[in-house]
């Protein structure tokens, strides 16, 4: 049995592509095969021309490739500030500077401009635990933004949230998209917002995609993979 499928697809700088399918459907082993948690047992990945099929999620990650989970992975005992903040400093490989007044505000300003650009710049000094999903959804998309990646991987951004608020999420996403050139490839069930937000085929197979990436551009991809995955018992 093959979790993921001849999986084939190129994204290119400013757009968006939606990854549509039921539970089960191998749209996470796809991201797991991309970010390097999981091995292809056929097929190549190249990001930015390069093969990183087979390095480690931390080299990947370094390399501008950065993602949202399922489950909000915030510090719930951090402020939504503090959360941003872990994220800039650890990007710059200053992990060990989290408690440095003078590390923290080299960053603040940063911080500040991100957290307003999400629309939760007025809950910087939050609590992370007391957030609502909604409000949690646009912190872990700064938190990603935060790590200036140029291919962001999104794991179903809007699950758990209302039709409003997926609506809301994703015009956000996308015109954060288009403002950074950013390259954006994400998952979904819900078919409505994979089309309305994404170029996605609605009809492929689970384990399958057949986007195959916009026609007719110049200059280099940021991202073709083409990978096969059998499930493991």
């Amino acid at each position: 049995m093959r979790a993921v499928a001849g999986v084939s697809f190129t994204l290119w700088p400013g757009e968006m592509r939606a990854v549509i399918g039921p539970n089960g459907a191998g749209k996470t082993t796809l991201f797991n095969l991309l970010t390097g948690r999981l091995a292809c047992d056929h097929g190549r990945i190249l990001f930015r021309g390069e093969e990183i099929g087979g390095l480690p999620p931390h080299r990947i990650a370094r390399k501008g490739i950065g993602g949202t989970f399922q489950v909000p992975a915030a510090f719930r005992s951090l402020t939504v500030r503090e959360n941003v903040q872990t994220a800039m400093l650890a990007r710059e490989g200053r992990s060990r500077d989290m408690l440095s007044q003078r590390a923290i505000g080299r960053v603040d300003a940063a911080v500040h401009a991100l957290l307003a650009q999400v629309g939760i710049a007025g809950m910087a000094g939050v609590g992370c635990g007391t957030l609502s999903l909604s409000d949690l959804k646009r912190l872990e998309f700064s938190l990603a933004l935060a790590g200036e990646p140029s291919l962001l991987l999104l794991d179903e951004p809007t699950a758990g949230m209302s039709v409003g608020e997926r609506s809301a999420l994703m015009t956000l996403v996308s015109s954060v998209v288009r403002e950074r050139g950013l390259a954006v490839l994400f998952t979904e069930h819900d078919m409505d917002v994979g089309i309305r937000f994404g170029d996605a085929d609605p009809g492929h197979a689970p384990g399958k995609s057949a986007g195959g990436g916009s026609q007719g551009r110049s200059g280099e991809s940021r991202c073709s993979a083409s990978v096969s995955r059998n499930a493991r018992r």
